[in-house]
């Protein structure tokens, strides 16, 4: 028996349970943040094996790390360079496994998956987002509420995770009641149409390209969407507010501000920062102000926005790629997960849209939803990947089923990856392939070719084979000719994805 296991479990269950929501949120969190990152740190630096190799290979003392000046100076923390190089148990504290209670996956480029350890006490931290979507954006506190979770089930990380914190807030007297039906469409439908009508409100968390498939497969079927108050919780992939405006009014959305948010989460870490009412009414202010956003942001892309709790997640910003800091069941200093972005204050968020005449407290016409706390905006993923229905799809996956028998006579190897939509914002995997010289494209070697790629994927990501229903898993394939000036110009340095 672990003695201390009960002992965290004990003390951060009443902690969770006892702290108001409001008392979490503190303004001042910001400036607790630093000297809290440091402690993390030391605690880190004193108990995690793996960082402590990590640290003595990079000829660092950690007793001099006093500031956060000097806190910045330490070395960035990656996959590569730290969670691929140490074992699982080196990277928990204590170097033992056994200190977690529960091992998710996410599958990387070659289908192996990532392990990702983490113990009850973990998840309690994390809940503070679910319950702040639910309080501040969705008045779950006052409100019969049906959470029915549409991520993926299973080792996945979102599944599990979410029925979770969504319990633990029910825990705190929240009166909500959870039901996990996973990415299965027929039984979404059948809890929402049996078990709707006893609730206020029905809230479907997934991905949200598999929300919008649910809710259209839902209209096409007859689901009455209207009677059951909808709201929405997304993670796993960018959205533009158009899209957040169309799936809301299939549902008979009524305040696109509070019937919906996203979470910015991460298989390495948890959630790191969620949609508010008030960055929601940012962004889609920023929308419509294209010449805003771009100086805001620095690109004409528009980013996803969310406020974070500095005391959970410590963010900085280096070369435009976010690091953070935070405790996990694999604690994490300064790790890059290669998502680019920023972070701004909220005084200096305002300031700014005050510069070009709005203000979104005045917009929202509510107090609440509206918490102090700073801004991150991110991009996306510096690397090669694209996210389809939250799988993480690499251009490497593409490579090996163009290398296959035949196909591999008809190509050069280069191609392009993205994500499409229709007129309908319905999502579709493209993949434009470039013809080798000499070679006709036709029908027949368009679905060879599709078919290929198609079982590579299923067999070496195991994210695309079950997040993505198998009616969105088959590529489109486009083929050109060799040096397509579009996708393909000679002498240029080619790119495998684009957004």
């Amino acid at each position: 028996m672990q003695e201390s296991q009960r002992q965290r479990s004990l003390q951060a269950l009443e902690k969770f349970l006892a702290t108001p929501l409001a008392s979490l949120l503190q303004k001042d969190n910001a400036t607790k943040a630093e000297s809290a990152t440091l402690a993390l740190f030391h605690s880190v630096a004193a108990t995690v094996p793996a960082y402590q190799r990590f640290l003595n290979t990079q000829n660092i003392n950690p007793a001099t790390i006093q500031s956060l000046a000097d806190f910045s100076q330490l070395p960035q923390v990656t996959k590569e360079n730290y969670l691929k190089v140490y074992s699982l148990d080196q990277l928990c504290k204590d170097g033992k496994i056994e200190s977690c209670d529960l091992i998710a996956a996410s599958s990387g480029s070659t289908g192996k998956p990532t392990f990702w350890p983490r113990f009850f006490s973990d998840e309690l931290a994390i809940t503070t987002r679910f319950e702040q979507i639910f309080h501040d954006s969705f008045f779950a506190d006052t409100r019969r509420t049906l959470a029915v979770v549409c991520f993926t089930l299973g080792t996945w990380v979102g599944g599990l995770f979410t029925t979770n914190c969504c319990r633990y807030i029910a825990s705190k007297g929240y009166p909500i009641t959870v039901i996990a039906p996973g990415n299965n469409k027929e039984e979404i439908f059948r809890v929402v149409q049996e078990l709707g009508g006893a609730f206020e409100q029905v809230v479907l968390l997934g991905y949200p390209p598999f929300i919008k498939d649910v809710v259209d497969t839902g209209i096409a079927r007859g689901v009455e969407w209207q009677k059951f108050n909808i709201k929405m919780v997304f993670a796993g992939e960018v959205f533009s507010e158009e899209w957040r405006s169309l799936v809301g009014e299939r549902v008979r959305s009524t305040n696109f501000c509070y019937d919906s948010a996203a979470l910015y989460g991460t298989a390495d870490a948890g959630v790191l920062g969620n949609e508010t009412p008030l960055s929601i009414c940012i962004r889609r202010w920023l929308a419509n102000h294209p010449e805003a956003a771009k100086s805001l942001f620095g690109e004409s892309r528009l980013p996803t926005l969310v406020q974070y709790d500095p005391l959970s997640r410590f963010f900085q910003v280096e070369n435009g790629n976010l690091l953070f800091s935070g405790d996990n069941g694999i604690p994490l200093i300064r790790y890059n997960i290669l998502d680019t972005g920023g972070i701004i204050p909220y005084d200096e968020m305002l300031s700014f849209l005050g510069e070009y005449g709005f203000d979104p407290l005045t917009a929202l016409a509510q107090e609440r939803g509206v918490r102090e706390l700073p801004f991150v905006y991110v991009f996306g993923r510096s690397n090669f990947t694209i996210s389809y229905f939250g799988a993480n799809i690499y251009p490497e996956n593409v490579t090996v089923g163009l290398e296959q028998p035949v196909i591999k006579e008809w190509v050069t190897g280069k191609f392009v990856l993205q994500v499409k939509e229709d007129t309908d914002q319905n999502k579709s995997l493209s993949i434009v392939v470039e013809l080798a010289p000499g070679i006709a494209a036709s029908e027949e070697k368009k679905n060879a070719i599709a078919n290929s790629i198609l079982s590579q994927l299923q067999r070496l990501n195991s994210e695309f084979a079950n997040y993505v229903p198998q009616a969105y898993q088959n590529p489109q394939i486009t083929l050109t000719l060799t040096g397509d000036p579009e996708y393909f110009p000679i002498g240029v340095k080619h790119r495998y994805t684009r957004k």
